[in-house]
């Protein structure tokens, strides 16, 4: 039977070669299907702003079917849907505002990084920070900001290290 190909889209498939796969790629089915897919992930806010540019369909608004259906170039959507979505694009605006307010990673890793340097620079001045190292034997305090550690599977560099500190193995076969 061959090799057959699936498109996920238009949920077909059919025998693949060159020319059926180049014939249903280019073919109007698959753009619209295509074009439905990614509409179906669009932000609201882009819907509203498209939805405000087009004009309203008067077949849609008369009879409440349209021929063209979502392929329209006229707006589908009635004054309480503007307003309905027009309030849920406000929501989610005021969410995000209200998310950066609360929670600024990139600043307070800002601030943290910042007095983490001043303090490197400040053991420096001081001493030798190979020495203070060993002289404190892993009991410094570990500030690490919060964002980092509410971070799931967190890459075992940007962890801190445990109370102890890490256990190293030492190979006594080896020398």
């Amino acid at each position: 039977m061959g090799k057959r190909y699936y498109c996920d889209y238009c949920d077909r498939s059919f025998q693949d070669n060159m020319h059926n796969r180049k014939k249903h790629l280019n073919g109007v089915q698959h753009h619209r299907s295509k074009k439905a897919w990614f509409d179906y992930f669009r932000d609201s806010s882009a819907i509203l702003y498209d939805e405000q540019a087009k004009k309203a369909c008067r077949k849609f608004l008369q009879k409440g079917i349209c021929d063209f259906g979502p392929n329209c170039r006229f707006s589908h959507m009635s004054e309480e849907d503007m307003a309905n979505l027009q309030r849920q694009v406000e929501d989610e605006r005021q969410l995000r505002e209200d998310a950066e307010d609360t929670f600024k990673p990139g600043r307070c890793i800002e601030e943290w990084l910042s007095r983490r340097e001043k303090k490197q620079t400040a053991l420096g001045v001081k001493g030798d920070r190979k020495h203070k190292e060993d002289s404190d034997d892993g009991l410094e305090e570990i500030d690490v900001p919060p964002q980092l550690l509410s971070i799931p599977d967190l890459p075992p560099s940007l962890r801190p290290p445990p109370p102890g500190g890490w256990r190293v193995k030492v190979n006594t076969e080896w020398g």
